[in-house]
């Protein structure tokens, strides 16, 4: 797999195929078509590649843009931003995903302004309901990965305790015992 899931929200997720944002040398996972279609695959939202452009390319990394812009905004309270407002709409007004019954069972199709249109719509979900109140970042400092705390208590602080989570405790760890050696 080229691609993480850590937030079980595509369209988060999505965001997060920009890493360590806030790094002098983010690191890109949607660097070629190819890696967009891999995304698209490993994501769930398309079963087959749609064979992605250099266009599409520059569509998806504009909508994942806006969407990180509206995720900020809304987390931030600020008002959201009318061009990310209108990219995230123009998008989520597109073809969805065909979704087809054959014998193996359900296959999903399209290609990628159908993806792109399944994630924007996923997105206005969020921003323009109850589920934009949960908005985090990841309190690890090197990730900036956003996800939605649906914990109990809305007290969770890392994206995937399986990742960031671990390795925060772990440092924590080493921080604590190398300061009780003193």
């Amino acid at each position: 797999m080229n691609h993480a899931f850590p937030c079980g929200t595509l369209p988060l997720d999505f965001v997060g195929t920009l890493r360590t944002r806030r790094n002098e040398s983010p690191t890109e996972k949607l660097a070629t078509p190819e890696l967009l279609d891999a995304w698209f695959v490993e994501s769930g939202v398309l079963d087959l590649a749609p064979g992605a452009s250099g266009v599409d390319l520059t569509l998806a990394i504009d909508l994942r843009e806006s969407i990180y812009s509206l995720v900020t905004a809304r987390m931030d309270g600020r008002p959201l931003p009318a061009e990310a407002v209108a990219e995230v709409n123009l998008q989520a007004s597109g073809m969805p995903v065909t979704l087809r019954l054959g014998p193996d069972g359900a296959t999903r199709t399209g290609s990628v302004s159908q993806g792109l249109a399944a994630l924007a719509r996923e997105t206005v979900e969020i921003i323009g309901g109850d589920d934009g109140d949960l908005l985090r970042e990841c309190a690890r400092p090197e990730c900036t990965q956003t996800y939605l705390d649906r914990s109990r208590g809305h007290r969770r602080e890392w994206c995937a305790m399986r990742t960031c989570g671990n390795r925060a405790k772990a440092a924590g760890y080493r921080a604590r015992r190398h300061s009780s050696q003193d």
